[in-house]
């Protein structure tokens, strides 16, 4: 039998234009894109995923006009998060427990030996989730379909351990946190910063407005090796900054120091 996991796995942002996007995240975070994924464009777009630790960033950008990630775009009045992918030994418990409980699949995607299910974005609010899986994919270290073959060749971790974490904004965080909870069969916790839903890895946050783009993916955490490096580097590229970290692509990274 296989063991049970539910990771936070890969966040994706979107992009009027991928190129600007890419190079703030290459050079804030000391990161280097390890795939490009061709299958992308039966979607209208291009995009750019890169290793943060054994987890990813993904950029994707319209390619043409009429897409869902442009219309996404409009909505949230311009660059931002988009997406989150968590991943799983088995995509046939999840079939089975988003159809009792309602929630729809929007797009089922297969190609070799991944597959995976986006669910629609009205069933799940604050951002379009996907849980997705590769054969052979327990292992963090082992094979992850969308970030291609040769991801591992790509890490670099001078800067950046890792991601600990994602936040979505809502007017209502507590009806959204328990939303995701049925969803994702994890207990949504408060705490001192609000509520939290935690995965296997990672910690996902439910948080109040930000700004006034409306509900969605507005963080992500980091555990990071060289915080002075991140945001010299941000400034020095005019991106904001605040007490707490750094702002790229229309998403706030948290800077958590390790030691």
């Amino acid at each position: 039998m296989l063991n049970k996991y539910l990771r936070l796995r890969q966040l994706c942002l979107v992009a009027r234009e991928l190129a600007p996007v890419e190079e703030d995240l290459c050079a804030v975070f000391g990161v280097h894109v390890c795939h490009r994924d061709p299958e992308v464009g039966q979607f209208g777009l291009h995009n750019a995923l890169m290793p943060f630790g054994t987890s990813f960033v993904e950029v994707v950008a319209p390619l043409r006009e009429g897409t869902n990630a442009g219309r996404y775009l409009e909505r949230r009045k311009g660059d931002g998060g988009y997406m989150v992918i968590l991943d799983s030994e088995s995509l046939e418990r999840w079939r089975t427990h988003v159809d009792a409980i309602g929630v729809r699949i929007a797009a089922p995607l297969a190609v070799g030996d991944y597959e995976g299910l986006q669910l629609h974005p009205r069933d799940t609010g604050g951002a379009l989730l996907e849980v997705n899986s590769t054969l052979n994919g327990a292992d963090l270290q082992g094979p992850y379909w969308p970030a291609g073959p040769h991801w591992r060749d790509a890490v670099s971790q001078q800067r950046v351990e890792g991601i600990t974490g994602a936040a979505l904004q809502s007017v209502d965080p507590s009806a959204l946190a328990e939303r995701w909870s049925r969803i994702l069969q994890r207990p949504a916790e408060r705490d001192s910063a609000g509520w939290r839903l935690s995965l296997d890895q990672a910690t996902l946050r439910f948080i109040a407005p930000r700004d006034d783009r409306g509900e969605g993916l507005a963080g992500i955490e980091l555990a990071v090796r060289d915080a002075k490096a991140i945001r010299g580097t941000a400034e020095s590229r005019g991106l904001l900054t605040d007490s707490d970290g750094v702002f790229v692509g229309g998403v706030h990274f948290a800077l958590h120091s390790i030691s």
